[in-house]
């Protein structure tokens, strides 16, 4: 598998259809879970510690810790996507964009699904 998206909530999902659309189109392998690091921890661990995903993708609003988590479990990159919950989703875009560092997240535009599966490809080295 190329790419793993994690959504935080199934509220998440056009978002998804968003970014699954892009690499459905590019014929990436790729495979959707939900996950919310919040109140599933151990799943979250479990699904991306026994991934073979060349890239993760996590789409996350509010506090927006799902990213940053799987930044925590894997040296592969990820990209987050943040959602616009609350605060025009500057508060997740804000979780996102400060991570520490030595645990780095790619951050696209808030609700930009489309440009994280377009990052991801780019990042695979498949040419549009």
């Amino acid at each position: 598998m190329d790419v793993l998206v994690i959504a935080g909530s199934k509220s998440d999902e056009k978002i998804v259809r968003d970014l699954e659309k892009i690499l459905g189109e590019q014929k990436v392998d790729y495979r959707t879970e939900y996950c919310s690091f919040h109140r599933e921890p151990n799943k979250l661990r479990e699904i991306v510690e026994n991934s073979d995903a060349k890239v993760f993708i996590c789409i996350a609003g509010l506090s927006a810790a799902l990213p940053g988590a799987v930044a925590a479990y894997t040296d592969k990159p990820v990209i987050g996507v943040p959602v616009n919950s609350k605060l025009g989703g500057l508060d997740a875009l804000l979780s996102i964009a400060q991570m520490p560092n030595g645990v780095p997240v790619a951050c696209v535009g808030i609700d930009n699904g489309a440009n994280a599966a377009h990052l991801a490809i780019r990042i695979l080295g498949i040419c549009e």
